[in-house]
């Protein structure tokens, strides 16, 4: 069945009015100012898939249901060991930050579900476009841990080979990874494959101008791609509803492709529809939005303070919601996970946890000189001069310590 999202049935109010209503302006009459036209629209809720309720109850969902009607117990299993050992290996990452050991850090706490869900959903032929914050995601396509944080302790670009697990490097500018994937699912497409790409991004870089130019060259091109946006409500310090006045998917009603809220908190409903828009891709029918309505339960990055523009009710009422949590009731009320099993994960995200620590305490430091490589295929005389002037800087260093 399709359910509403209590959030979604109660929106913050904006400075424009109640969020989530349309229509045009009240006008006076009878004042000598021209009469203004008043419309009115009913306010219907926005639909949201759901398979899991909060209490980890099963709803049916006639659409859905088949996209994983083989799953079994294990899958499940599988499904809630993924979302824990990526909060751990998150969670350690913080703490990194916190010491000192990494510059930046852009948490996915609380979107677990929504990464974890779309990631198995996958086939490794697939080719991923992430964001900075899709680490349940790089998970699922074996990108080891360690390697993601090479970038946020400055030693590397990257840290990993995007052709080895078809996940591509994470792209600090926002949005720009939608045009990105929706030039690659072209090409895929005028190859002839049957492989399907997808490209992630939050509520924020859905206001981003890449974003509505991938939109129409994905719809006018019929590329196979789907665009996963994770609505965490905030883009930074910005609210959803002073983004836009409708729901993010409907969106694609003005491209001319289809869109789909699914609860982002809900791993199977998110493995459920991801598999279903991916399936649209391969067969050719082009690229679908999917919104997963989920939430940023930390701050936007290690550099941001959340308790400056939202509230403490807020975060409460959707770690209600929390996708683990959720996820655990099920597996506890359906007797497919005993105590046994949660301790025995408990031991292994430890170990993950001192593992990742260890790694990136003992990251040699980059060369310095890496940065004048590969500037020009055949090298430039400026750059040799630049690279002279940065050695001679470097040298005095060491000629102060002689003194």
């Amino acid at each position: 069945m399709t359910v509403d999202s209590s959030a979604a049935r109660k929106p913050r109010r904006s400075a424009a009015g109640k969020a989530g209503t349309t229509g045009g302006t009240t006008g006076a009459t009878g004042t000598g100012r021209a009469a203004r036209t008043t419309r009115s629209r009913k306010n219907t809720d926005p639909e949201l898939v759901q398979l899991l309720t909060p209490e980890g109850k099963r709803v049916k969902n006639a659409t859905y249901d088949s996209y994983v009607a083989g799953i079994t117990p294990e899958d499940l299993r599988g499904l809630y060991r993924d979302m824990v050992l990526t909060r751990r290996f998150d969670a350690e990452a913080t703490a990194l930050q916190r010491q000192g050991e990494l510059g930046l850090w852009a948490s996915l706490l609380g979107q677990e579900a929504a990464q974890i869900g779309s990631g198995r959903a996958l086939r490794d032929d697939d080719y991923v476009f992430p964001t900075y914050r899709e680490h349940g995601v790089a998970w699922c396509r074996g990108v080891d841990p360690a390697n993601l944080l090479g970038m946020f302790r400055g030693v590397n670009n990257g840290g990993w080979d995007p052709n080895g697990n078809n996940f591509h490097l994470y792209t600090i500018v926002i949005g720009s990874q939608t045009l990105h994937a929706t030039g690659y699912a072209m090409g895929v497409a005028k190859d002839g494959a049957d492989s399907a790409v997808i490209a992630y991004f939050g509520d924020g870089a859905s206001s981003q101008g890449d974003v509505a130019e991938s939109f129409t060259f994905a719809a006018v091109y019929n590329a196979p791609v789907v665009f996963f946006c994770q609505n965490n409500q905030w883009a930074i310090s910005e609210p959803t509803e002073k983004q836009t006045r409708v729901p993010l998917y409907q969106r694609a009603q003005g491209y001319g492709f289809p869109g789909v809220r699914v609860d982002g908190n809900d791993v199977l409903a998110c493995l459920a529809v991801t598999r279903w828009a991916l399936e649209r891709a391969r067969n050719g029918e082009g690229p679908t939005l999917v919104e997963a309505f989920t939430y940023r339960m930390g701050a936007h990055t290690t550099s941001d303070d959340p308790s400056r523009y939202r509230g403490d009710e807020e975060r409460l009422a959707w770690e209600a919601k929390d996708p683990m949590l959720r996820l655990r009731r099920h597996l506890e009320a359906a007797n497919h996970a005993d105590e046994g099993f949660f301790e025995e994960l408990e031991t292994e995200s430890e170990a993950l946890g001192r593992r990742v620590r260890e790694a990136v305490r003992s990251m040699p430091d980059p060369d310095r000189f890496a940065i004048f490589e590969n500037v020009y295929a055949d090298g430039h005389s400026l750059v040799d001069e630049e690279r002279a002037g940065f050695a001679a800087y470097q040298a005095s260093f060491s000629d102060a310590e002689g003194v």
